[in-house]
């Protein structure tokens, strides 16, 4: 009996010591991870978000995930970010959802839809209301694990080389606008090219598009946009809180042990609010930059331009809920929350925002 129970303990002992052997061995091991984005190499806010990101994840785990950050076509080109990570090339990228709009057009609600949620209601949709669990689901049969990471806060609706007054002003336009933003102007009368940023400012100045939208006054003034267009106009109707994303490799999110997913999610829960909390920053100095010291003429759209492309973003997401059941569940999922949102806005950040007017 007594030789029975030395060796039961002993086998116990063996048992225990290689389970705490093996739970050292991972919280030990170390893994080296590339990120790659849609931003250009030095993009203000966008890059450096990314940048600090991987430095925080790298100084939280002591050094045992370290993530090596690149621009876009600096490993991958910017727009084949999704599949490197998809196909793991990659383990992590960085960029918009409804970049891919032309893989999943549902991906659009995860960045942003015209008249949709400003960035505080984004964040409680995906965050509190199942909006991210949503996002997850229609990103799992790519293998991509996807964390809202950044949000610009509300864009404005571009630039225009002659007034805005009322909806024939609006016919025959050119104008670089992407995503269900550029279906619903079209709906306008406009033309809508599709554009990268870098190309913006020559398009305008040379007349090859009459009217654009890129980001906000901060990225706008850095662009030059003031030298090719003299209107500028507000609110960003198209993409009233779009919300960049961060992209992991299934495969690898799941090799991490608990406390590095742990970190990881928390890093990136950082980096949003503090890209949110710089757009809202430096957007407001860089306005008042153009206002006052080159007399760009800030403008609000008309009432009756802004009530007909809302009807238009309807009649938009009706007719694309029409033909993709996927799209169309992320809509009714989205508009149900921004209903209740909506609710309580009224009474509190809206009602709130009168009493200051």
């Amino acid at each position: 009996m007594k030789r029975r129970q030395l060796l039961t303990g002993l086998g116990a002992g063996t048992l225990f010591s290689g389970a705490s052997l093996s739970a050292r061995a991972q919280t030990q091991q170390r893994f080296n991870w590339r990120l790659v984005t849609t931003w250009p190499p030095n993009f203000p806010i966008f890059q450096e978000t990314v940048r600090r990101f991987a430095d925080d994840v790298k100084r939280m785990s002591g050094g045992r995930l370290n993530i090596q950050a690149f621009a876009g076509g600096e490993l991958v080109p910017a727009l084949q970010t999704f599949d490197a990570v998809s196909q793991g090339t990659v383990e992590m990228g960085h960029g918009a959802a409804y970049y891919w709009a032309g893989k999943i057009p549902a991906a659009q609600f995860f960045t942003a839809v015209p008249f949709g949620m400003n960035a505080q209601g984004m964040n409680a949709w995906l965050y509190s209301g199942g909006g991210l669990e949503l996002w997850r689901e229609v990103y799992a049969p790519h293998g991509l694990v996807p964390f809202p990471m950044g949000n610009t806060g509300v864009q404005m609706a571009g630039w225009f080389r002659k007034r805005i007054e009322s909806l024939a002003d609006l016919k025959g336009l050119k104008m670089r606008i992407p995503g269900l933003g550029g279906k619903v102007i079209a709906r306008a009368g406009v033309n809508p090219v599709l554009l990268a940023g870098s190309e913006i400012y020559t398009a305008l100045e040379r007349g090859t598009v009459d009217a654009a939208e890129w980001v906000g006054p901060f990225h706008d003034l850095r662009l030059g946009l003031y030298r090719a267009a003299r209107h500028y106009y507000y609110p960003g109707w198209q993409e009233p809180g779009p919300v960049m994303e961060m992209i992991i490799n299934k495969r690898a999110w799941e090799s991490l042990p608990e406390d590095l997913q742990r970190i990881v999610e928390t890093a990136a829960q950082a980096s949003n609010v503090l890209m949110l909390a710089e757009f809202e920053t430096r957007n407001i100095e860089a306005l008042e930059t153009l206002k006052t010291r080159y007399k760009v003429e800030v403008l609000a759209l008309p009432t009756d331009v802004i009530a007909e492309l809302r009807r238009l973003t309807q009649l938009t997401l009706e007719e694309e809920a029409k033909s993709d059941p996927i799209f169309k569940k992320v809509w009714e999922h989205q508009r149900a929350f921004m209903q209740t949102n909506d609710a309580w806005g009224r009474i509190s950040e809206i009602a709130y925002a009168r009493t200051r007017a």
